[in-house]
């Protein structure tokens, strides 16, 4: 008599070392598609220069290898390492052997940026010229401004609203200012 038992045969044997190699390569190589192929896996994957250049705009202080280093350790995530920038545990130096798959972005494109950077960091050193405020110079020159407001309520009006904190802003650059006399009469050099 047949016995009901299923029996292992050599066709489908074959047949589940198929499925199981087909299940195995897609389950191995899934990061590879479209959806996964931004972010690239592993050490010997190229770091997006998108990724690089958007976190050296943020922390200009970093350099791009260092940036790049850190990437290519955590996978590609720019999330991960603003996260480890902005909690204070700083970038890991790369090691000398590290050498940058990723053709950084030439100094071509970068030079009128930094000349950009550097004339409006130019023009916002001066505060007084910056919010015109020489004319509240020589007025308080004549006369001490009193630190106290009249009214320091908060008004329902925006444009009140918008005056008040622009005279606040005004009162803290000149109180600045005389803090900054003061101190360089009392330590001249």
């Amino acid at each position: 008599m047949h016995d009901d038992e299923p029996s292992l045969n050599i066709p489908s044997l074959l047949t589940l070392a198929v499925v199981s190699f087909f299940v195995i390569r897609w389950f191995f190589n899934r990061d590879d598609s479209p959806a996964g192929a931004s972010r690239p896996r592993g050490r010997g994957n190229a770091v997006d220069p998108a990724q690089v250049e958007q976190i050296s705009q943020m922390f200009p202080q970093l350099s791009t290898r260092d940036i790049m280093w850190d990437l290519q350790r955590n996978g590609g995530s720019a999330a991960a390492t603003t996260e480890r920038i902005l909690t204070g545990r700083g970038l890991e130096t790369p090691p000398p052997s590290f050498q940058p798959q990723v053709a950084i972005p030439s100094t071509n494109a970068t030079v009128p940026q930094a000349t950009s950077t550097a004339t409006t960091k130019a023009d916002g050193q001066d505060l007084i010229s910056r919010y015109n405020l020489s004319s509240k110079i020589v007025s308080e020159k004549d006369a001490e401004t009193s630190t106290a407001s009249s009214a320091s309520s908060w008004s329902q009006n925006k444009d009140e609203r918008q005056r008040l904190l622009q005279k606040r802003r005004d009162e803290m650059i000149l109180a600045a200012r005389r803090k900054m006399m003061q101190k360089n009469q009392d330590n001249p050099q």
